[in-house]
């Protein structure tokens, strides 16, 4: 199985020395069944105390407090981790929740509970419509074909436009644009899977790949819910299906509860002469 150290710098520059608030920080994945976190490491400048928590969805969080000014604020984390992507597209679903529509069994129903509801408005339902597309009208759907279908289509029809600004487009924004971020596509098509009633949810983390969209940086995709398989995680952008080449490190309901880096400082806003976030993603061999 692959091992992979990701370096991940964020570097935040000041015209003068600025006082920070505390800065909450998600740069280290949960160890899970497909994922062992073999090394960790954070190091920040200036001196923070550092405390760590989780939060409502079980990510791993770091709130950095300062004591002392500086003109410069730097983030380095380093993780080592082994990853068990599964083995092509093969997910073993619920045989009921194999042909679209289904229905979540009541003991599921509470648990997903708002990451099965729409979160953006689509007035003129074009989110609606474009989903629909991807069910069959002359009989019954495949569950993951379907879901297979509308990664690919993303990937082949939308154009990715890398963008600097913080922040994610509204789904009918993509869909109007036909262009977007991984962000974008990935809340699309969380969007879509949830106006044909599935449970789908936002994830942040990295991408073994040098030849693929985002490659070697910061990435995002979805996950869908699916009965008998669980999350299954889905990327748009590149039309990659059950976590092959996607290192998972937070997962949350919406794009703006998954940010890396938040904070604040206080100072005139013309201090902030601008941040740097350098990715580095090496991937070896296990010796086991």
């Amino acid at each position: 199985m692959p091992v992979v150290t990701i370096q991940h710098t964020t570097t935040y520059r000041y015209a003068r020395p600025v006082h920070f608030g505390e800065h909450r920080l998600m740069f280290r994945p949960r160890d899970s069944h497909d994922l062992r976190l073999l090394e960790t490491r954070l190091e920040i400048d200036p001196a923070a105390s550092v405390r760590w928590y989780h939060d409502v969805f079980g990510n791993s969080i770091a709130i950095a407090t300062f004591a002392a000014p500086a003109a410069e604020l730097r983030f380095a984390s380093t993780i080592r981790i082994e990853h068990f992507p599964q083995v092509g597209l093969s997910v073993a679903i619920e045989p009921y929740a194999q042909t679209y529509p289904f229905s979540y069994s009541a003991d599921e129903i509470p648990d997903l509970g708002r990451t099965a509801e729409r979160h953006y408005p689509d007035p003129e339902h074009r989110v609606d419509a474009w989903a629909r597309r991807f069910a069959a009208t002359d009989g019954p759907t495949d569950t993951q074909a379907m879901l297979v279908a509308m990664t690919n289509v993303i990937h082949a029809t939308f154009t990715y436009r890398r963008r600097d600004t913080e922040g994610t487009q509204t789904p009918v924004e993509t869909l109007a644009s036909g262009t977007g971020t991984c962000r974008d596509f990935a809340l699309l098509m969380m969007e879509a899977a949830r106006s044909l009633g599935f449970a789908a949810r936002f994830v942040s983390g990295y991408l073994y790949d040098e030849r693929a969209v985002g490659g070697g940086a910061t990435h995002a995709w979805a996950e869908i819910y699916l009965p008998g398989a669980g999350w299954v995680e889905y990327d748009p952008t590149n039309g990659l299906v059950a976590g092959h080449n996607l290192v998972r490190v937070a997962v949350a309901r919406d794009p703006t509860q998954a940010v890396p880096v938040a904070g604040s400082f206080t100072g005139a806003p013309a201090d902030y002469l601008g941040m740097r976030v350098d990715v580095t993603v090496t991937p070896e061999r296990s010796n086991r």
